[in-house]
C-alpha cells in the first residue's frame, strides 16, 4: 500500500513559548515514519468514492487502439470542425488519416453530457465529403475534405450557370442576327419586287404609248379650234333624256368636221333634234355620229378616210349656240363616252 508523505518542516521553528525565532537551527528531524506532535497518520487507500471528479469538468479517457479521445469536449471540438469547415483551416500534422466518431445522438444537448462515455464506442463522428483518395492525399480531416467537396461542387454549379448564361446569350445573339438577316432578304426581295414592278410598268407604258401612237396616225379628233362645253352624261333641262348624251365640241359656223377614222357613211341628213346629222360605221362596226351641222359633205354608201372632211360646224336642230355634237356606240348599239373612246385611241381632246 502507498502512504501519503508528510510535507518536510522548517530547518528552525520558532519558539514555542515567545513565538520567536531564537536563532538557533535545530537538527533536522524530519524521517518516513516520524513524528512531530501528537496527531495519528493513517494509511490513505483510494477507492471509488474518494476518486469521483468534480462536477462541471469533464475526464479524459484515451480511447482504446490509438484513436482520438472520446470525451464531451472533443465531440463537440469535432461537430464544429467538421459543421465550420468553410471557413476554417486545420493544421496537417502528417499523422495518418483517423478517422473522426460521434455517436448517433438526437440533439446537440446530449453531446455535452457529464456522464463519461463508455469505453470501446466506436461509432464515427464524421467521414461526410471524405474519400479514399482525400485520404490518401493526405485531407485527414474530415472538415476540412467537406469544405473542399462544397467548393468545388459551388465551383461546377457557378460554371454550369455560366454556360448556361453563355449559350443563353449565344441563342439570342443567333436569333438577333437571323431576323437581321431575315429582314434584309425580305427588304431586298421587296426592292426586287418593287423594281420589277416598275420596269414593267415602264415597258407597257411604252407599249401603250407606241399603240397610241400608232393608233394616232389612223384617228384625228372630228374638228378644230373648239371649247368643250358639254360632256356625255351631264345632267341638265337642256336634254330631253335628263342628261347628255354626247360630247359638245364649241366652234363658230362653218368650221370643217373631219373623219375621226377610215369608215363608211351609213347616214347623212335632217334628225329632228340633232338638226343635220351624218353617220360614219366604222370598221369594226363603232358609229360616230355628227349632229347640228350647217352642211354635209358626204352621201351615204361613200367611203372616206381619216381626217377626210366630211361637213361643216352648224346651230341645227335643238340648239342654243353653234358647236358639233359627238355620239359613239358600240356595234352592238351600247352608247359609250365620246371622251374616253377618244383617248384610247390615242387622241386628247
Amino acid at each position: 500500500m502507498a502512504s501519503n508523505r508528510p510535507a518536510p518542516m522548517p530547518s528552525f521553528v520558532p519558539d514555542e513559548v515567545t513565538g520567536e525565532s531564537s536563532g538557533e537551527k535545530k537538527p533536522d528531524t524530519f524521517a518516513y515514519g516520524a513524528r512531530r506532535d501528537e496527531e495519528t497518520w493513517e494509511v490513505w487507500n483510494p477507492s471509488a468514492d474518494t476518486v469521483l471528479p468534480v462536477r462541471g469538468r469533464h475526464r479524459v479517457s484515451k480511447q482504446r487502439g490509438g484513436g482520438l479521445a472520446r470525451s464531451s469536449t472533443v465531440l463537440g471540438v469535432g461537430v464544429i470542425a467538421a459543421v465550420g469547415a468553410g471557413g476554417m483551416a486545420t493544421a496537417q500534422t502528417g499523422k495518418p488519416p483517423v478517422s473522426i466518431s460521434i455517436p448517433d445522438l438526437p440533439n446537440v444537448g446530449s453531446l455535452i453530457s457529464d456522464e463519461e462515455t463508455p469505453e470501446g464506442s466506436s461509432t464515427p463522428l464524421t467521414d461526410a465529403g471524405l474519400t479514399t483518395a482525400d485520404a490518401e492525399q493526405g485531407n485527414a480531416d474530415a472538415g476540412e475534405a467537406l469544405r473542399a467537396r462544397i467548393m468545388l461542387q459551388a465551383e461546377l454549379q457557378q460554371d454550369q450557370v455560366d454556360r448556361e448564361a453563355q449559350a443563353a446569350a449565344e441563342a439570342a445573339a443567333a436569333k438577333k442576327a437571323a431576323e437581321a438577316a431575315a429582314k434584309e432578304r425580305d427588304e431586298a426581295k421587296a426592292k426586287a419586287v418593287a423594281a420589277e414592278k416598275k420596269k414593267k410598268a415602264e415597258a407597257a407604258a411604252k407599249v401603250e404609248a407606241a399603240r397610241l401612237a400608232t393608233l394616232a396616225k389612223q384617228y384625228t379628233l372630228p374638228t378644230s379650234s373648239y371649247t368643250i362645253t358639254s360632256t356625255y352624261g351631264q345632267a341638265g333641262a337642256l336634254w330631253s333624256s335628263g342628261q347628255h348624251t354626247g360630247l359638245d365640241f364649241a366652234a363658230p359656223t362653218g368650221t370643217p368636221l373631219k373623219a375621226v377614222h377610215s369608215g363608211t357613211i351609213t347616214e347623212a341628213g335632217w334628225s329632228g333634234s340633232y338638226g343635220y346629222r351624218t353617220v360614219l360605221t366604222l370598221d369594226d362596226g363603232t358609229e360616230v355620229w355628227y349632229a347640228h351641222q350647217s352642211s354635209i359633205g358626204v352621201s351615204v354608201g361613200q367611203k372616206v378616210s381619216t381626217g377626210d372632211v366630211i361637213g361643216r360646224v352648224g346651230a341645227t336642230g335643238n340648239v342654243t349656240g353653234a358647236h358639233l355634237h359627238l355620239e359613239v356606240y358600240t356595234s352592238g348599239g351600247a352608247p359609250v363616252d365620246p371622251m374616253a373612246w377618244l383617248r384610247g385611241n390615242g387622241l386628247n381632246p
